[in-house]
């Protein structure tokens, strides 16, 4: 007795085509992507051969610009009462980590000052940002 079996189709689908697809898709947003990072004020960091830090917590930012402006996430405070704006920030839930960017001819008067506020105002962590030669 000869028995025929049948091949059954497949039922599942072909996943090659829509895998091929969505790379191309990727690959594409990767090369038109525009990346554009806003700042308030415009800051020349300073140089450093230092290790990078994490930028996707979520952290407070001190900007100190060469005629002596403070920006606190990007708004304007008068240096004596920052350590009361930062102390407003941080003790709401949140940022923790406090990042000190100053412009490479910035009276360091003033970044000492802004990091003695951060730290009486609670600050876990301070990071000087800097960027590399």
């Amino acid at each position: 007795m000869v028995t025929k079996y049948r091949q059954r189709a497949s039922l599942g689908l072909n996943l090659t085509p829509l895998i091929d697809i969505i790379f191309l898709l990727l690959v594409f947003f990767m090369l038109t992507a525009h990346f554009v990072e806003e700042r308030a004020l415009d800051v020349e960091l300073p140089t450093s051969e230092a290790n990078t830090l994490d930028i996707k917590k979520p952290q407070v930012e001190i900007i100190i610009g060469t005629k002596g402006q403070v920006l606190v996430n990007g708004l304007q405070v008068p240096i004596n009462s920052l350590e009361k704006a930062l102390r407003q920030i941080l003790h709401s839930p949140g940022p923790k980590t406090v990042r000190l960017r100053g412009d490479r001819k910035t009276n360091l008067e003033l970044a000492v000052q802004a990091m003695d506020a951060a730290r009486r105002a609670g600050a876990r962590s301070l990071d000087i940002m800097t960027q590399k030669p």
